[in-house]
Formats: structure tokens, C-alpha cells, sequence
């Protein structure tokens, strides 16, 4: 694997920003605009995905990235679990609650197998040198 030294470089981060972008969209296009509550909960969960993502990577400690990446999955965890009361209050219909729902599994999915890579790695990170 190719040495990173940005997360902006890093294809989970990419796709944790898209997905975010994604929900935003939801939030202001579809009539979740009117339920504040769960507009903001969506909304701050997809972004926790992406910051937690950024903040683990600027720790530079392979521990603390593993534990941010680890709160990261959460996240998307807890936005698809509000993607189905989206869907279950009738903001968005199945076709699209069925592929945010599959595109955050496959985040899901990514995130875990980088936790798993980083686990057979003997670097400690940057802050340990």
C-alpha cells in the first residue's frame, strides 16, 4: 500500500464525504427539511463518519486511528439505522432508502477490512519515532 500522508487521500474518506453530500441532499430536497430532530441527528451522524475518519488519521498513532476508524463504522451504523426511520416516516421512497442502505454497508465494509490492515501492521505511527 502506497504511503498516505492526507486523508483527503483516503478512498473511505472520499466515500464517507460523498455519502454525507448524499444526505445533505435528502435534507434539504425531500420534506425531511420540516423534521428538525432527525434532519440534524442524519445529518451530524453521515458527517461524524467522514470526521472521525480525519481526526483518527491526524492523531498519527495507528492505535488512535484504529479506535476512530472503529467510531467511523459506528457511525454508519447509526445512519443506516435512520435511514430506515427516513424511509419508515415516507421522506424517501425504497429505491433510495435500498441504495444509501447498501452504499453505507459497503462503507461499512471498507472501513472494517482498513481496521483489519492496520492490525497486522507493526508501524505505530508518526507520534511514536
Amino acid at each position: 500500500m502506497a504511503t498516505i500522508t492526507r486523508f483527503e487521500n483516503l478512498e473511505i474518506w472520499q466515500e464517507a464525504r460523498r455519502l454525507a453530500k448524499e444526505i445533505h441532499i435528502l435534507c434539504v430536497e425531500t420534506e425531511l427539511k420540516n423534521d428538525f430532530g432527525l434532519k440534524n441527528q442524519v445529518k451530524n451522524s453521515s458527517g461524524s463518519v467522514m470526521d472521525n475518519i480525519a481526526e483518527g488519521f491526524e492523531r498519527d498513532g495507528n492505535m488512535e486511528f484504529r479506535q476512530f476508524l472503529s467510531i467511523s463504522k459506528g457511525s454508519a451504523g447509526e445512519v443506516r439505522s435512520q435511514l430506515y426511520r427516513i424511509f419508515d416516516s415516507g421522506y424517501i421512497t425504497e429505491e433510495v432508502f435500498e441504495i444509501l442502505k447498501a452504499d453505507y454497508l459497503k462503507l461499512s465494509g471498507k472501513i472494517s477490512n482498513f481496521i483489519t490492515y492496520l492490525n497486522k501492521r507493526d508501524f505505530k505511527g508518526n507520534k511514536f519515532q
